[in-house]
């Protein structure tokens, strides 16, 4: 069992023990009403956490914070396996089933190659309305599945990108911007109109709208409001302090006097230095300039789906691999090749070390530079030097233990 399933484990113990008949009082008082609160509060209590990590915070807090939020979620799965209706186990097998059965061009029989995101998405609409058809003998509608009781501008959001899933949507973010131009004019003639159905009626289309652009600026808007109230909160407070220590009680100052104060938060702000831990890249991409490009191709075409890869559709001149979240490219022309640089792949397990060693020894004997039983040093067509190990042991830059 990895590390990850024995812990799980050990936390599905620890709450079945929780609620034994000799366990902890308070949580065998708990159902599923009175534990609604707690979900909520973790839930925001990741948020705070994330929002603090972008702002170059540390990472142990939002560890811990997941870590509160999965106790919950094992506290309802515990309810539910003592009424006989599903396990921690069935919640886990539930979710794999629906991720593999949705990304097709990844865990399916027959790979094909999606042309980015939106293709992705645009087949995840269709494998949806499937799936509830078969459950309930109707697709439903795309929009299903934003929960009501979510904050207006996230609802918002979801709703929208959504719907564009099936090609509902504005074609740029210029005609975005355009429509909120359009609902800020009709918002002014309800102001000027006075009539108070029409001021709510427009301001729901303006905030409609920014939800939207937002959407298409790739800037959540729920996190953006979230974080302008922070800085609201942050420069009130500074306002509350400066007052207190000119001895001005609060209400008598002058709009212009907390203004003043205002803006000196505002500037004390920017002159913060920049955060220590910046939220961090993550490698997308390798790109190698190889000389003979069939060779290449050949080569990874027989070797990628051996160790979690596959074919993806490149530029011309270029032949693409990919996991779902590194890609490797490849590119005519004269490459380095050859250098004491190993680069490591994560192998599954030493059964998969093996498979791949013994389709290398058939098809390519020459490649194979060393192997171990968890480790097979190889080298491709370009003279790129390759280690896939099913250890987690850390290499220098020849490949070796360090």
């Amino acid at each position: 069992m990895s590390a990850t399933g024995a812990e799980l484990e050990r936390l599905v113990g620890i709450m079945a023990r929780l609620r034994a008949e000799d366990g902890c009082p308070w949580d065998r008082e708990q159902d599923l009403r009175s534990l609604r609160p707690y979900l909520v509060e973790e839930t925001y209590e990741v948020l705070d956490e994330m929002d603090r990590v972008a702002y170059g915070g540390p990472w142990r807090a939002l560890c811990e914070e997941l870590g509160d939020l999965l106790f919950q979620i094992v506290f309802h799965a515990q309810l539910a396996a003592e009424k006989g209706e599903f396990s921690m186990a069935d919640v886990c097998r539930a979710i794999s089933d629906k991720i593999e059965s949705r990304h097709p061009h990844v865990f399916g029989e027959r790979q094909v190659n999606v042309n980015g995101s939106e293709e992705v998405l645009f087949n995840w609409a269709k494998l949806k309305a499937e799936e509830k058809k078969r459950k309930t003998g109707r697709e439903g509608s795309v929009l299903d599945g934003v929960p009501t009781a979510a904050p207006g501008l996230l609802r918002a959001e979801r709703l929208t990108e959504k719907a564009s899933r099936i090609g509902f949507d504005w074609p740029d973010v210029a005609a975005v911007r355009a429509k909120l131009q359009e609902e800020l004019g009709e918002l002014d003639e309800a102001i000027a109109s006075g009539d108070r159905d029409a001021l709510e009626h427009e301001l729901g289309d303006v905030l409609f709208s920014l939800a939207n652009l937002g959407r298409f600026l790739r800037t959540p808007p729920e996190d953006a409001m979230r974080m302008a109230i922070r800085r609201f909160t942050t420069r009130f407070q500074h306002i509350e302090a400066e007052l207190k220590a000119e001895k001005v009680p609060l209400g008598e100052a002058t709009l212009e006097h907390m203004e003043r104060h205002w803006q000196a938060a505002k500037a004390a702000e920017k002159a913060l230095p920049p955060p220590a831990s910046l939220p961090r890249a993550p490698l997308t991409a390798l790109r190698f300039r190889v000389s003979d490009l069939a060779a290449q191709r050949a080569f990874w075409d027989a070797v990628a789906p051996l160790i979690g890869w596959q074919p993806e559709r490149g530029a011309p001149g270029e032949a693409w691999y990919g996991d779902g979240a590194l890609r490797l490219v490849f590119t005519q022309g004269e490459g380095a090749g050859g250098s004491g640089t190993a680069l490591g792949l994560g192998a599954p397990s030493a059964r998969a070390v093996e498979r791949l060693r013994a389709t290398l020894d058939t098809s390519h004997p020459e490649a194979v530079q060393g192997a171990e039983p968890q480790r097979l040093r190889f080298r491709d067509p370009a003279g790129l030097l390759w280690e896939y190990t099913a250890s987690h042991e850390r290499l220098d830059a020849r490949g070796a233990p360090l």
